[in-house]
């Protein structure tokens, strides 16, 4: 069965974008963009909130930017024809590979772990997260830990009152700054 992971950059103090909105303290530097290139080789299909969305559309077209270097290609490459579902309910289309879910996230993720198909169920976006949290659908959470504290904003992890045990299943250094952790959802 496919594997339903949440994964995105952290501050220290558990955010994934800062009291005023700004997440310019995760802005990758070359090992880090390596390491994203190399999660996403893992993905069979991405699963997106408007938000998340909305910020991702600008690689739709960044492989026309001359300006790209050999990682963003590479990345490009691969984001572009990477099966996306978008949820949202403002939303009336999409671009690229990207369709709208046309059910809830449940009803979403029953239907792509029944399907035939290779690479994990990523979740992005908090929102969604927490909502998938909230259902106990998440078997994976991987922060890549950025040595800030921002005091406040969207927390990484949903503040829904309710245990759910960890194990530690993989800690890597990625750069003088960075660190990788990877816990399983202990059922």
């Amino acid at each position: 069965m496919r594997s339903v992971t949440y994964s995105m950059g952290v501050s220290l103090d558990g955010y994934i974008v800062g009291p005023d909105g700004g997440f310019d303290w995760t802005t990758p530097d070359d090992a880090v963009f390596r390491f994203w290139i190399e999660e996403i080789r893992d993905v069979g299909v991405h699963l997106l909130g408007r938000r998340l969305y909305e910020t991702m559309l600008y690689w739709e077209t960044a492989a026309q930017d001359p300006s790209l270097d050999d990682s963003e290609r590479e990345w490009t490459a691969l984001w572009n024809p990477l099966p996306k579902v978008v949820f949202s309910t403002t939303l009336s289309a999409v671009q690229g590979n990207a369709r709208l879910a046309s059910g809830g996230l449940a009803e979403e993720i029953e239907r792509l772990r029944a399907e035939p198909g290779e690479g994990d169920i990523a979740i992005g976006g908090a929102t969604l997260a927490a909502e998938a949290a909230a259902l106990d659908l998440i078997d994976e959470y991987r922060t890549v830990v950025h040595p800030v504290l921002v005091g406040g904003g969207i927390p990484f992890f949903p503040r829904n009152e309710r245990r759910v045990d960890l194990e530690l299943a993989e800690t890597r250094t990625l750069s003088s700054k960075t660190v990788y952790l990877r816990y399983r959802v202990v059922r």
